[in-house]
């Protein structure tokens, strides 16, 4: 694969964007506040008004829907990095 078409795989999405990342993790109380704090170091405008949770049925299991702002392709991955790094995340996705 070229460079050309490796670029182009990458601009699927146009920045800067809203970008919704869906994370799983174990119910906790400071779930969402520790989710915030790992996005807030790339995204800092980010808040708890951005989260979307829903437990699981079984109670164990939390999904979080956290919609960031995203300039750029490295910034998401950044983003995603730090969310996928932290210990009470099973999932991102």
């Amino acid at each position: 694969m070229n460079q050309e078409n490796h670029q182009e795989k990458q601009s699927l999405i146009e920045f800067p964007t809203d970008f919704n990342l869906k994370i799983m993790g174990a119910e906790h109380p400071d779930f969402v506040s520790e989710i915030l704090k790992a996005i807030q170091q790339h995204a800092p405008n980010t808040n708890e008004s951005h989260v979307k949770l829903r437990p699981s049925s079984g109670g164990k299991f939390v999904g979080a829907t956290v919609t960031v702002h995203a300039e750029n392709q490295e910034h998401l991955d950044n983003i995603y990095r730090a969310v996928t790094s932290h210990p009470m995340v099973k999932v991102v996705f």
